[in-house]
């Protein structure tokens, strides 16, 4: 079952991050925040926060990684814990059927967890070696899984070094039964996304200082790698129009042919990921260093 205790942390009102839409189209150029919209802080004080991820009502939920715990901002604006003890959960991403993905990194886990509250761990390893530590996540629509691998040493880890020979991405196939290696000459992948139509997946190499794309194939495999640009990313996400939002010093936003748009300046030391929530998704969610934001958009997420 979901825990929900209420935190004392410092909460902005709902309010705050509800602005009107516009219903105007894009016009060449134009950036992605709201006329007037600006950084709202919602909650702070937390050790690091990753993984936002939205469930289809627009509540977001992100991780606390070191203190190994996840949160939910609900859609009417409350903070509460929705899981403790979360394998030291990391990238998120929920499924259409409501069930939540996340890179469970102190056992180098991909996990499941229903709606009911039940966990799975559906990925434990790869030929029979540990994983590095799955760090961001992608669900395709069709129910396929994509995951990052990259190697971070974790000082609650026993073990020793890496056992896989590189830092890869790999593919789960909806049935959860076959992963396969898809991506194997980055030097550190990390964030990842994909079109809502499923056809496309964008990976970035924060090592490396680039961003990917590629062509998804119907069994999960890709072909047509192509630079998308020449910057990295901690955390990603999309929108209706096929922007693309990268993470690391605040949001940068590029449209579908790479040409940045927007910026959004995030003063954290950190921004690691960011995801569309709320009511009607046209608000952006963004983790940083111990803190989440919001700040409402003219666009919309996808689902």
């Amino acid at each position: 079952m979901r825990m929900h205790s209420r935190i004392l942390r410092r909460a902005a009102p709902i309010a705050a991050c509800l602005f009107v839409m516009s219903a105007e189209a894009a016009k060449p150029g134009e950036g992605v925040v709201a006329p007037g919209a600006k950084l709202t802080l919602l909650a702070d004080n937390f050790k690091f926060t990753e993984g936002p991820a939205a469930d289809a009502k627009g509540n977001v939920f992100f991780t606390d990684q070191p203190n190994n715990r996840i949160l939910e901002w609900s859609v009417d604006g409350k903070l509460s814990v929705y899981k403790q003890d979360a394998g030291r959960a990391n990238g998120m991403y929920f499924d259409d059927a409501g069930n939540l993905y996340t890179c469970s990194d102190l056992n180098n886990e991909l996990w499941e967890i229903a709606p009911s509250g039940k966990v799975s761990v559906l990925v434990k390893g790869y030929e029979g070696k540990k994983l590095n530590g799955p760090n961001d996540v992608w669900v395709r629509p069709d129910g396929g899984i994509y995951i990052t691998d990259p190697f971070y040493k974790r000082d609650y880890w026993t073990r020793g070094g890496m056992e896989q020979a590189g830092e890869d991405v790999y593919y789960l196939t909806p049935d959860h039964k076959k992963l396969t290696r898809v991506i194997d000459d980055l030097k550190k992948p990390n964030g990842i996304i994909g079109t809502p139509d499923g056809k496309r997946l964008y990976v970035a190499d924060i090592e490396g200082n680039k961003t990917y794309t590629y062509e998804i194939h119907p069994d999960g495999s890709l072909s047509g790698k192509r630079l998308f640009v020449e910057m990295g990313s901690d955390g990603m996400t999309i929108d209706d129009e096929g922007d693309v939002y990268l993470t690391g010093k605040g949001v940068t936003v590029f449209d579908p042919k790479g040409e940045k748009i927007d910026a959004i300046p995030v003063h954290k030391p950190w921004t690691a990921n960011i995801t569309f929530g709320g009511k009607g998704r046209s608000t952006l969610f963004i983790t940083a260093s111990d803190s989440l934001y919001s700040i409402q958009t003219r666009v919309h997420g996808t689902r």
